[in-house]
C-alpha cells in the first residue's frame, strides 16, 4: 500500500500540471474553519473557542506546520455558523506564511465577542463553505473544511446527503464535536456526537474527527487538529482511536431533526 508522503507526492506532481489561473495564489492548503455559535452554546462556550483558535494560531506548532509545506503558505478564513442562513465571516481568505500574518487572524478572533445564533445546520454550513472555495482567490493542493460543533444537523437538508455533493467536488471534511456538557446545549446533548460525526458528518483522504470532552482540553485540541491539517501531505496523519473502528451498521443521520422535533414540534 503507497504511504500518505507518496500519495502526496503523486498528487503535487499532478497539480502541479494544471494549467495555473494567473488571478489565484497558490498555497499548500485552503482551510475553512467553521465554528459553531448556535444558541446551545453559552457566552463563555463562544469565548473559549474564539481563544482556543486564536491561541492555536499563535503557537510555535503550527506556525511550522504552516511553513512545512512544500509551498510554506495557507489561505484560512474563519467562519462562525448556526441555522442554515446563518453564516457569519469573522476572518475573510486570508494568506498565511509567517507568524505575523497567523498573529494578525488570532488578534481579530479576540478583537470582539458577538452573540449566538439560532439552530444548528451543519448541511448549511457545509454547502456555503464548498462555494467559498469558489473565486476566493487562491488555488489549494487540498481544499478542506474544518467544522466543530455541539450538536447534530437540526435544520436544512439532511447533512450526509451534502456531505456527499461537497466530497464529490474533492473537499474534504474533518470534524470537531464538542462533548461537553454545559448551558443550554444540554437539552440537545448527543451522547455518541463522535460517532454521528463519523458517519455522517466527515469524509474524503485523511478525514478524522477529534473529540473534545471537556473545555479545559479544547485549546490543545485546536492547536493539535490544525497541525494534523496543515502540514499533512508531509506528515503522515496518526488518527484518534475512534476511526480505527470499522463503519460497520447503521447510523440514523437525521438524529438532529428527530430530538428538535421531540422536543419544538412544528416550532420553525
Amino acid at each position: 500500500m503507497l504511504s500518505v508522503r507518496i500519495i502526496s507526492s503523486l498528487l503535487f506532481c499532478v497539480w502541479l500540471a494544471i494549467p495555473q489561473a494567473r488571478a489565484e495564489t497558490d498555497v499548500d492548503i485552503e482551510l475553512f474553519l467553521a465554528v459553531d455559535v448556535s444558541r446551545s452554546m453559552s457566552p463563555r462556550e463562544l469565548e473559549i473557542q474564539r481563544r482556543g483558535y486564536a491561541e492555536a494560531l499563535r503557537s510555535p506548532e503550527v506556525i511550522r506546520a504552516i511553513q512545512s509545506g512544500w509551498l510554506g503558505q495557507s489561505a484560512i478564513t474563519y467562519v462562525e455558523w448556526a441555522g442554515s442562513n446563518s453564516q457569519r465571516v469573522i476572518v475573510d481568505w486570508t494568506l498565511v506564511r509567517t507568524q505575523a500574518d497567523a498573529e494578525a487572524i488570532a488578534d481579530r478572533l479576540t478583537a470582539y465577542f458577538v452573540d449566538a445564533l439560532r439552530r444548528t445546520s451543519i448541511s448549511g454550513v457545509l454547502d456555503y463553505a464548498a462555494a467559498s472555495f469558489e473565486n476566493n482567490g487562491f488555488r489549494g493542493i487540498r481544499r478542506v473544511i474544518d467544522i466543530s460543533g455541539d450538536g447534530p444537523n437540526n435544520q436544512g437538508l439532511p447533512v450526509n446527503f451534502v456531505r456527499d455533493e461537497v466530497l464529490a467536488k474533492g473537499i474534504i471534511i474533518n470534524g470537531l464535536p464538542l462533548m461537553t456538557k454545559e448551558g443550554m446545549g444540554a437539552a440537545w446533548h448527543l451522547d455518541d456526537l463522535d460517532q454521528y460525526y463519523f458517519h455522517c458528518v466527515i469524509g474524503g483522504p485523511g478525514s478524522f474527527v477529534l473529540p473534545v470532552l471537556e473545555w479545559k482540553k479544547f485549546p490543545e485540541a485546536v492547536r493539535r487538529k490544525l497541525v494534523l491539517e496543515l502540514a499533512l501531505p508531509t506528515l503522515p496523519l496518526k488518527q484518534p482511536q475512534l476511526l480505527q473502528t470499522a463503519q460497520a451498521g447503521g447510523y440514523d443521520c437525521l438524529i438532529g431533526e428527530k430530538i428538535w422535533e421531540s422536543i419544538m414540534g412544528d416550532f420553525p
